[in-house]
């Protein structure tokens, strides 16, 4: 009986093994073809020459808390991938019974947003992984983050901060209080259900519970974000 049992796990291992180095192969296989036509490098600069891109130390502090706290808290601690991140959103997404918890990383956002279609597919979630790792490997943290912020969709037609900071609240992005920054961190989430100008109600639920993360990870006291109305 062991044998039997011993033999049907090296069975097992062996497919989890063949199914591993095919999803591997297409994964890196679709990430190349859709590098053929522009590289990574062109797609990036494609983003930091635009007129009105925002650099990391241009960025307000409560802006950049308020987006890792609900976005990705562990940014700073893992890499490309975030296996304890996947993990505990598909726990909570089994537990909740609905799906509205993902497990991409910051980094994984922008290989979606810069070299990606936005269609929720496999094949291209595993080619994300990809261009998370080669993102990684040729920028850092700010930089990624700053790429983040900079092809994020905010609604209503504002395809990256400055121009969501300007179209929401008249100023610059370094200009933005926490009650701002806290608003605008949250719509990439959903930007169709959070804009402010479509659905304000939604879009402070959402703004209530940014800052609730930012509280929970230590960025903001509970009083400071009961200021916030």
């Amino acid at each position: 009986m062991k044998k039997v049992i011993g033999k049907l796990l090296f069975v097992f291992f062996i497919l989890l093994l063949l199914a591993g180095i095919f999803l591997f192969l297409i994964g890196y296989g679709y990430y190349s073809n859709t590098l053929h036509d522009k590289s990574l490098t062109k797609r990036v600069e494609a983003v930091t020459s635009k007129e009105h891109y925002v650099p990391f130390h241009e960025l307000p502090e409560n802006y950049i808390h308020a987006v890792i706290a609900v976005e990705d808290h562990r940014y700073y601690n893992h890499g490309p991938i975030d296996l304890i991140g996947i993990a505990r959103a598909f726990y909570t997404n089994i537990r909740d019974g609905k799906f509205d918890e993902g497990g991409s990383t910051i980094t994984q956002q922008v290989a979606k947003n810069i070299i990606f279609h936005q269609d929720k597919t496999l094949i291209r979630k595993l080619g994300e992984v990809f261009g998370a790792y080669d993102l990684e490997k040729n920028y850092t943290k700010q930089e990624i983050f700053a790429l983040y912020v900079n092809s994020s969709y905010f609604g209503d037609g504002y395809y990256c901060i400055y121009d969501a900071s300007m179209g929401y609240f008249n100023k610059e992005p370094k200009d933005l209080n926490l009650g701002e920054a806290s608003m605008l961190a949250g719509v990439p989430n959903a930007p169709s259900v959070y804009s402010p100008t479509v659905n304000p109600d939604l879009a402070k639920k959402r703004q209530s519970h940014v800052l609730n993360k930012m509280v929970e990870y230590g960025y903001i006291t509970q009083e400071e974000a009961n200021t916030i109305p």
